[in-house]
Parts: C-alpha cells; sequence; structure tokens
C-alpha cells in the first residue's frame, strides 16, 4: 500500500514539475484550455477581460465540441472504419490549439491532451500533432519549430503508459478531473 502511495505521489510530482517547466504563456493556455475542455467553470466568464476575449472563447469552445464523443470514441478504441471520424475532429481541435502560438512544443500538447482526453490517447497524440502542426495556417518558422520538438523516441514508441494524468492545473472551484 505503501509502495502504491509512493508511486502516485512521484509520478503526481513528476507532473507538477513538468507543468512547471512551461512558459507561462503555456501554462495559461493549458489552464484555459482545460477550464474549457473539462466544463471545470464558466470560462468564459472567469477568463474574459473583455468583449474581445468573449469572442476568442466561444471560439475555444466551439473547437472543442466534440470532446465528448472523442472520448467515448477512445474508451472503445477507434476502429479501422471510422478512423475518419476520429483523426477529423481531433485534427481540427489540435489544429486550432497550435494556430493559438501558445503552445511552444509537442510537450505541452501532450501535457494538454492527456488530461482533454485521457491515458488512452497517448498513441495517437505524435500523428495528430505532426498533421496539426504542418498544415498552412502554421507559419513556416514555427512549424519547424513545432516539428523539431517532438522527439525520436516520442514519435516511434511501441507502447504507451495506461496511467491516468494525476495532476491537472488551472481553475478547480468546479473541478471534476
Amino acid at each position: 500500500m505503501i509502495v502504491g502511495n509512493t508511486a502516485t505521489v512521484s509520478l503526481t510530482i513528476a507532473e507538477w514539475r513538468e507543468f512547471a517547466g512551461f512558459t507561462v504563456a503555456e501554462q495559461d493556455y493549458i489552464e484555459r484550455a482545460l477550464d474549457i475542455g473539462l466544463a471545470r467553470c464558466d470560462a468564459i466568464h472567469y477568463w474574459a477581460r473583455g468583449a474581445g476575449d468573449r469572442a476568442m472563447l466561444r471560439e475555444h469552445c466551439n473547437a472543442y465540441h466534440a470532446l465528448p464523443s472523442l472520448r467515448k470514441m477512445l474508451l472503445s478504441g477507434p476502429c479501422a472504419e471510422d478512423i475518419d471520424i476520429f483523426l477529423a475532429p481531433l485534427l481540427c481541435m489540435a489544429a486550432f490549439d497550435l494556430a493559438q502560438n501558445r503552445l511552444e512544443s509537442f510537450g505541452s500538447f501532450r501535457f494538454l491532451y492527456e488530461r482533454l482526453m485521457g491515458a488512452a490517447a497517448r498513441p495517437w497524440l505524435p500523428s495528430v500533432f505532426c498533421a496539426a502542426a504542418a498544415l498552412p495556417q502554421i507559419r513556416p518558422e514555427r512549424r519547424k519549430i513545432l516539428l523539431r520538438s517532438l522527439s525520436e523516441a516520442a514519435a516511434t514508441a511501441p507502447a504507451w503508459s495506461d496511467d491516468e494524468p494525476r495532476f491537472y492545473p488551472g481553475h478547480l472551484d468546479d473541478a471534476v478531473a
């Protein structure tokens, strides 16, 4: 029992450290995205500072509209016949997030998406990240930085951890995580 608790605490601390290593802009974006994607609070009321913020937050909410169905698909495992039904909305969501210019690397993208979708999303994240980062709306110099941030180990991983994330940063008044 103590070993299990020690392992849990160690993983949580590792997740805290990973989050602390992100830029302030990445941390803010991840917190806001988790509030929106996990419906942890009235994100528009909490995050908006003016009319422009409200419009941008509504756009962010719209970008995440497919999250509940994507989570359900992950539970059963997307099959080959339905891959477009799974990947198309996931790619649109990832493209939206990367186009905001707030996530600087695969690490921050993975951190966010593991929490938005759960551990079952891990095998899908490198390919979705690459596809979204290579889209024309990402400036060429930024595209280069993003694609270089994906390590060979992450791109070619033979297996992924089934451990669910333990640390969910952000506004937690109405947390569901």
